[in-house]
């Protein structure tokens, strides 16, 4: 079954066809690091987590590239004498890359950072005048400006005309043609550090943001790739300048764009500007990062997602099925898999396939679980391996096998350990108490373990204790 993805730019679902079976080519916009990360820049690196893990499972090979926007007007306002904005960015861009960690979010195969690219937006700006469609500020300023209504195709990826966009507010508008055209580079302002201009045939200055994802998506997968990335808020201006600057500069850049849904609070999109933001620390302090990852894949990528108390403790109880069918598989089905089929179920592969349905695919996994302790209930172990084989590898391409070396850690073990102790003493307590007929004593030690939550399990090799799922 082919690979299915909304593409914005056309507005639909179309088969996804690469340009190297090989290769699969992925850029996603970064963060600008100006403060720390929000769940909400979580939610965005998490969902082309998904799906970069769906295309290696797929294609074997997935390039994929998140670059970090370390120079910007925000990164230089928020410095200080004591934290220039270089350090500022570098301590930012290390919160982030914990926080996408700490989920398990997968590494990229490159992060470049766009003050390592300067050269490189030279270039394609060098190029865009010479064709005509870009031009210096007569002012003197130093600016570069993109002139839009030299691209006939300028607002397709939004689907908008040139006279109905607001004015873009990147630069000072006194040097441009039309107030539409967006700055590719920005001359020097005095009250700005000697360490953030850069010498150009322009005048001393920086790059716009729009030219840097441009150049470094170029550098690091060449003129044309696969799939371009980031979140439903970058749709405009950034993806729409990105798309107008490298085609017009003669680059076919990206074959198909896909976006995703942002984190909303009392449906209003959750920004650093209007402050309802939540930090990613803070939800990690309170969350174990599985649960987060969890809670955060449960919606399609490309809707809106509002989070609530109820969406942790939903991601928990989930997240409890699994582990504890897993535990039970363990414990009662003998090695030896010869039997199972390869593969994955069709429902997880068709919902993987169409889009990216994760929630479907999650689904698919939880009817497995129902499937396997069917059949752990009626004794039939070794008819159970199936399901239990499908539920490890389901939850393996998502990343949400709760089994895996990532999600352990020295404290979670500890206190798994210091609570087996305290279960099995009970669990002894109570057995000593049926074999002594005292079955109010023995009511009583069951009922005191039911109340926190715990299952327990006889079978004729021992009592077993679940967490309620």
């Amino acid at each position: 079954m082919t690979v299915r993805l909304y593409d914005t730019r056309a507005q639909q679902l179309r088969d996804f066809v690469p340009l190297d079976p090989e290769n699969i080519t992925m850029y996603v916009c970064g963060p600008t690091v100006q403060s720390g990360p929000h769940i909400g820049h979580v939610r965005a690196a998490l969902s082309f987590d998904l799906l970069r893990r769906w295309l290696a499972h797929r294609y074997s090979r997935v390039t994929f590239v998140r670059n970090v926007t370390d120079i910007d007007d925000k990164v230089i306002a928020n410095a200080t004498d004591a934290e220039p904005w270089w350090a500022l960015a570098y301590r930012m861009e290390q919160e982030f890359t914990a926080a996408y960690g700490a989920v398990g979010i997968l590494a990229p195969t490159y992060e470049p950072r766009a003050t390592a690219s300067v050269p490189q937006m030279q270039e394609i700006i060098a190029t865009l005048i010479d064709r005509g469609h870009a031009y210096p500020a007569p002012d003197g300023s130093g600016d570069v400006y993109f002139d839009v209504r030299s691209w006939s195709t300028y607002g397709e990826l939004t689907n908008q005309s040139v006279d109905a966009m607001e004015a873009a507010e990147d630069a000072d508008p006194r040097g441009k043609r039309n107030p539409q055209d967006f700055a590719l580079w920005k001359g020097a302002k005095p009250e700005e550090p000697e360490d953030a201009k850069w010498a150009s045939p322009w005048g001393v200055g920086r790059p716009g943001w729009h030219i840097e994802c441009s150049a470094m998506s170029k550098r690091y997968l060449g003129a044309e790739f696969d799939i371009h990335g980031g979140g439903l808020d970058l749709r405009f201006p950034h993806h729409e300048n990105e798309l107008a600057q490298s085609t017009a500069a003669g680059d076919g850049f990206a074959r198909y764009w896909v976006h995703n849904g942002l984190v909303t609070v009392d449906g209003q999109k959750m920004s650093k500007s209007v402050g309802n933001f939540t930090l990613a620390a803070d939800v990690l302090a309170e969350h174990d990062p599985l649960v987060v990852r969890y809670a955060l894949a449960a919606a399609h990528y490309r809707s809106s997602l509002d989070l609530t108390e109820s969406s942790w403790a939903e991601a928990d109880a989930a997240l409890a099925r699994i582990r504890t069918f897993l535990d039970r598989a363990q414990r009662l089905v003998k090695p030896g898999w010869a039997e199972y089929k390869e593969g994955l179920p069709t429902e997880f592969w068709e919902a993987m396939n169409d889009d990216l349905a994760v929630p479907r695919a999650l689904a698919a996994i939880h009817s497995s679980i129902r499937s396997g302790n069917a059949l752990l209930d009626a004794g039939k172990h070794d008819e159970a391996k199936q399901d239990v084989m499908d539920v490890i590898r389901m939850t393996g391409v998502l990343g949400l096998n709760p089994h895996s070396p990532e999600w352990s850690s020295t404290d979670a073990g500890a206190e798994a350990s210091a609570l087996d102790a305290l279960v099995q003493t009970m669990i002894t307590q109570r057995a000593q108490a049926r074999a002594d007929k005292d079955w109010a004593a023995a009511d009583r030690i069951r009922d005191a373990i039911a109340a926190a939550g715990i299952t327990l399990e006889d079978t004729p090799a021992g009592t077993h204790w679940s967490i309620d799922g």
